[in-house]
């Protein structure tokens, strides 16, 4: 199957020869892996959002709720409170804002609040409400690779063949998409490194990113400073690399996507991002 995305006069899923794009990650959450409490004041997140863009993010992706492992649930009320007011100033701005929540009661009110896209980390299995959400407002979807919340989903990493096995939950997410009402043509899918994996299963997926890719429908990839990357930079000692020593770490993941025929990368640095891609275009443009 090939989908591109909806026109809705925003970013669209590559042609051939077009570049990557680029979602610029705004966490309004105290308690993120990396940047939590950071941009969790309304003016602070805005400011923030509006530089990612002018750096070149073609998404700035607001979540209100950590998904770092071992994270536990907040209220809707909480994460309604932290997203809402940024989604809304944003998208007054002109920004395209993606809502990162697998709640479809967050994902409606960002939608009326001017969200262009919804990151659901879950791939619409936390909430069966969501694919009617999506349904109605034909906005693009994206389905990652879930295997439950991030409280307990270490417990089933666990694969014989990981991105075969990924391949086929992919693929049934996004059927279930489709039979729920979704428009092929909104879907979105997402490997989900990080997300009940260890990291020898996200060095897999990164390695055999043209398999996903091969499934026919646009591929986000999220590697942004996670603890796979912390792995593979760890010292003598087997200390892993603190967060703030993965961007160019980051980065690498950024070039391999583009080069693998990625639709976006998920990043917290848009800049070096944003040039990456822009490289990588430039080199496809000039194959034969």
């Amino acid at each position: 199957m090939t989908a591109t995305l909806p026109a809705h006069g925003l970013p669209q899923a590559p042609r051939r020869g077009d570049r990557c794009l680029v979602m610029g990650i705004l966490n309004v959450t105290p308690d993120s892996f990396s940047d939590g409490g950071r941009h969790d004041r309304l003016e602070e997140a805005v400011a923030h959002g509006l530089r990612m863009v002018s750096e070149g993010a073609d998404y700035v992706d607001v979540g209100g709720e950590s998904t770092r492992p071992g994270a536990g649930r907040v209220p809707v009320e909480e994460e309604l409170r932290r997203v809402l007011p940024v989604v809304t100033e944003l998208a007054r701005a002109g920004v395209a804002v993606s809502i990162d929540t697998t709640r479809a009661r967050v994902a409606q009110a960002a939608i009326a609040g001017g969200a262009a896209l919804v990151n659901d980390v879950s791939g619409g299995l936390a909430d069966p409400a969501m694919a009617g959400v999506l349904a109605d407002s034909g906005l693009p979807w994206v389905l990652m690779h879930w295997r439950g919340h991030s409280r307990h989903m270490y417990d089933a990493a666990r694969y014989d063949d990981v991105v075969a096995e990924v391949r086929q939950e992919l693929l049934a997410r996004a059927d279930g998409a489709i039979a729920a009402g979704v428009a092929v043509e909104q879907l979105v899918i997402d490997p989900g490194l990080g997300f009940a994996k260890h990291p020898p299963h996200d060095l897999a997926l990164l390695g055999s990113l043209s398999g996903i890719v091969d499934l026919g429908l646009p591929v986000l990839v999220g590697a942004s400073r996670k603890r796979f990357l912390g792995a593979v930079l760890a010292d003598e000692e087997g200390r892993p690399r603190q967060p703030d020593g993965r961007e160019a770490a980051t980065l690498a993941t950024t070039v391999l996507a583009a080069q693998r025929g990625a639709w976006a990368v998920r990043v917290h640095d848009v800049a070096a991002s944003a040039d990456a891609v822009r490289v990588v275009a430039a080199l496809h443009s000039v194959r034969p």
